[in-house]
């Protein structure tokens, strides 16, 4: 049997097996897929196949195959990815090239897990500065590697955005807060009581701490975030949220109340409320 079928046929409990045996064969192979196609994978070392033959297992069983390979692509980006820190996903891109539109120079990254967001700014805003903020070691950790394996200029603070210290943190740290021009955001919005429809990939796999929140406060994060913005951002600065699909107008009706305007919820390619952006004209509601 050629050995991309072996792989196929391996990876088949997965119901996606094409598609991840030709990522594997592109990551770890270093083959394309007309290559694939015309028998390459063959002529692999033994070696690599026993090792590619294991992989294969263990997406199998469930693990994410972004987690096997290391690598999770983002924005044109190859982001370093481990279990301390989410897979970047689609609608995270379109977050990003929302906060693109508006060529921010100065920009804040809350609850940044891999930096998958700081840095895909960084790399697409030649000149900007960019600052993330994480409250987890490992997460920052992993994100400061990929700033490293990337070679992009992104500063990382630890800290807590649900502390009430979070503005003065966060002012030792990167100087006057009031410049900013974004502060961006994909923060944990998934309620708990949502875990049972859930795949087995990402609850058995993905840090449950970047993912849920409690039923009985699920925009904890958002309405933090927005209350520390107002602070942060200058005057015309706008504020970007991933958003639970569920949840998008609480949140919406949450930053109008906090004294945002021209807030907007934006739809992604599947035609969800995903994306929330609001501008910070410094008109803070009591």
């Amino acid at each position: 049997m050629e050995f991309h079928r072996t792989l196929c046929q391996l990876l088949a409990p997965t119901g996606e097996a094409r598609a991840l045996m030709l990522m594997l064969l592109e990551y770890e192979a270093h083959l394309t897929t007309a290559q694939v196609l015309a028998g390459e994978a063959d002529r692999l070392p033994t070696q690599t196949k026993l090792r590619l033959e294991q992989m294969a297992r263990r997406a199998a069983d469930g693990e994410p195959i972004q987690y096997i390979l290391g690598i999770a692509p983002f924005c044109g980006l190859h982001i370093g990815v481990a279990p301390g820190v989410l897979i970047p996903r689609p609608e995270t891109e379109e977050l990003v090239a929302n906060v693109l539109t508006h060529r921010p120079q100065r920009v804040l990254d809350l609850c940044t897990g891999s930096g998958c967001i700081a840095l895909a700014l960084r790399h697409h805003l030649p000149g900007s500065e960019v600052w993330a903020v994480d409250n987890s070691d490992d997460a920052l950790r992993i994100a400061r590697k990929n700033a490293d394996t990337l070679a992009l200029d992104v500063h990382f603070i630890c800290h807590d955005v649900l502390a009430a210290d979070f503005p003065a943190a966060l002012s030792a740290a990167a100087g006057a807060v009031g410049t900013f021009d974004a502060v961006v955001s994909n923060p944990p919005y998934v309620c708990q009581s949502e875990a049972a429809t859930m795949q087995r990939n990402v609850l058995d796999f993905e840090p449950h701490s970047a993912l849920f929140v409690p039923d009985d406060d699920p925009l904890r994060f958002y309405a933090a975030i927005a209350r520390h913005a107002q602070h942060c951002l200058s005057r015309g600065g706008h504020l970007f949220f991933e958003l639970n699909a569920a949840h998008a107008d609480a949140t919406a009706a949450l930053v109008a109340k906090a004294g945002y305007d021209d807030v907007a919820v934006k739809t992604d390619a599947f035609d969800r409320p995903r994306i929330l952006q609001a501008t910070w004209n410094g008109n803070a509601n009591p």
